[in-house]
């Protein structure tokens, strides 16, 4: 009695929709290699195979009813045997040169001064800079910051209508980062530069390679003429007594004194007071 309890609570334990038996069909679902294809076939038939058989057909149903395409890089990477031509990750995309109409930025000097800009875009690029816009370092540097670049680009040519292209590997050395970048506008590159950025630990290198990229941008800008001023002795001087000032702070941690720049309308932050 215990026995026959214990067959039965194993049996709805599994459930099974179609006991396995022997069935006899007059179309085989399988082929076979003798007789012909009228005749019966006897298989075996059960729950996991059907539902295999059943995965396979609908498996076959959708991958016929899939359109085909002309695009070659889609063609490529369907095909199972090895293929020279199939693009692998993005830089193998750049060497074929399959983005921008076969233009490989990543060597190509398209459009270097073969052209100049309207004149309603160089009018924004040549913009005098606000003095609210520009800041001080430290050490009596002054600059403005990435963020406005971008949107001095933004307004000469239209969000989408600029981007910036690396032309090098990243180049990562015990506390700096540099790579090579080249300013893409309207389609024609416009100007070639370096970019470096420098770290002091191996977590901040992910951060130090986008301030390598704006370090590149801010530099390929000045082809542009934008913010020209920033680099006449005349403007800094006059810039720096008109707005800045200079001040004894001392340090909170070391405790040493020391004369830093800064614009008249900001307070000494840490780690400076």
């Amino acid at each position: 009695m215990n026995r026959t309890k214990y067959i039965w609570s194993t049996v709805r334990y599994y459930k099974p929709t179609k006991p396995v038996m022997e069935m006899t069909t007059k179309k085989p679902l399988v082929s076979s290699t003798t007789g012909s294809s009228n005749k019966a076939t006897t298989i075996k038939s059960g729950p996991l195979n059907n539902t295999f058989k059943g995965y396979s057909t609908t498996l076959s149903q959708k991958l016929n009813s899939v359109p085909k395409t002309n695009n070659k890089i889609l063609e490529t990477t369907t095909q199972t045997g090895p293929n020279e031509n199939a693009i692998t990750d993005v830089k193998d995309a750049v060497n074929h040169g399959k983005f921008l109409n076969e233009i490989n930025w990543y060597t190509s000097w398209y459009g270097l001064g073969s052209h100049p800009f309207d004149k309603k875009i160089q009018d924004i690029l040549v913009q005098v800079i606000e003095p609210k816009d520009i800041e001080i370092k430290p050490d009596g540097l002054i600059y403005l910051p990435e963020i406005k670049y971008r949107r001095i680009l933004n307004r000469a040519f239209g969000a989408g209508g600029w981007g910036l292209v690396p032309r090098s590997e990243t180049i990562v050395t015990p506390n700096l980062v540099t790579r090579e970048y080249g300013l893409i506008c309207h389609g024609q590159l416009v100007s070639v530069a370096r970019g470096e950025q420098d770290y002091f630990n191996e977590t901040a290198i992910p951060t130090a390679t986008e301030g390598c990229k704006s370090n590149a941008l801010m530099r390929c800008c000045k082809d542009l003429g934008i913010g020209s001023e920033l680099w006449d002795p005349v403007f800094i001087k006059s810039f720096k007594e008109q707005y800045c000032v200079e001040k004894f702070v001392e340090h909170i941690t070391t405790k040493k004194k020391k004369k830093i720049w800064l614009r008249k309308d900001r307070k000494v932050e840490y780690p400076y007071k």
